[in-house]
């Protein structure tokens, strides 16, 4: 599925006016990569963007790149430690003259998911089932304490 910026855009929020800097008849995509609060441990590494196969310098935020009109695949993913790879997501944008592709890349909450690229608003892979095995684990923790609890009182 290629995402084409459309000819007219207005100024809203999800919407950026066109981009200037590439009034030259050049165009760019910009990539805003996110990870969710309760995936604080991916902070610790730096996810890979690769546009037709070329890596691009990247970190967490937005990274914007110049690029050729035409059409562009784009994957990112994030290296980790088992797996060697999370949270793989591509994507193909078509790129045209003096307009910026928006993306938003949502790195998953659990290994072993798919992340999520493309036009933003985007959501977090696996939330729902990340927020359920942290209110698990909260219950069996309170639970282990008022069994101590109640044994030591007895």
């Amino acid at each position: 599925m290629a995402t084409q910026a459309p000819p007219y855009r207005p100024v809203l929020p999800g919407f950026p006016p066109d981009d200037t800097a590439h009034g030259n008849g050049g165009s760019a995509i910009a990539v805003t990569m996110r990870y969710a609060p309760l995936a604080f441990l991916l902070a610790m590494f730096v996810p890979v963007l690769e546009i037709d196969g070329q890596p691009v310098p990247a970190n967490w935020g937005r990274v914007v790149t110049s690029v050729a009109l035409g059409q562009h695949h784009v994957h990112v993913h994030v290296p980790y430690l088992m797996p060697s790879r999370i949270g793989v997501a591509e994507t193909t944008v078509l790129a045209v003259s003096g307009r910026t592709v928006e993306l938003e890349y949502r790195a998953p909450l659990l290994s072993f998911l798919h992340g999520n690229l493309g036009v933003p608003p985007q959501r977090y892979p696996g939330l729902a089932a990340a927020v359920a095995l942290l209110v698990l684990a909260i219950v069996l923790l309170g639970c282990g304490c008022i069994g101590i609890i109640l044994s030591a009182m007895s």
